[in-house]
């Protein structure tokens, strides 16, 4: 049996979703915190293995992750989240069954290309309610 992740593009989802873009608004921090909050739900309730990518600033890509908890990438200045997914789907979904969150028809296309099944913020959206209704 393979193992089930789901990797989203944190940004691509936040601009995408109304609540989420509104908190952005406010402060970034406010709305990265509620979309992992979501994402560490999902996770906890599916066994999905998850991680979120976002554009970073610092000078190497960072990951934080505790035992258990959701994968979090920044990626490096210079860099977009969106080349870590690439590289998260080149190296893993021919070996797992990848799902990718995004709204970026490029990014979409080469995860598919990878062998990654695509999904848009909204599919994932409808996708983290089913998981949490009873």
């Amino acid at each position: 049996m393979r193992a089930e992740y789901l990797v989203v593009d944190g940004h691509s989802v936040i601009f995408a979703w109304p609540e989420l873009r509104r908190l952005h608004a406010r402060r970034t921090s406010l709305a990265r915190d509620a979309l992992v909050k979501k994402l560490r739900d999902y996770q906890d309730w599916t066994g999905v293995r998850v991680a979120v990518v976002f554009d970073g600033k610092g000078p190497v890509v960072s990951v934080n992750s505790d035992p258990g908890e959701i994968q979090i990438f920044y990626s490096r200045e210079g860099q977009t989240a969106d080349s870590i997914i690439e590289r998260l789907a080149s190296k893993y979904a021919s070996r797992f069954k990848l799902l990718v969150a995004t709204g970026d028809v490029m990014e979409q296309e080469t995860a598919s290309a990878c062998g990654a099944e695509c999904i848009s913020p909204e599919a994932l959206r409808w996708l983290l309610e089913e998981a949490s209704s009873p």
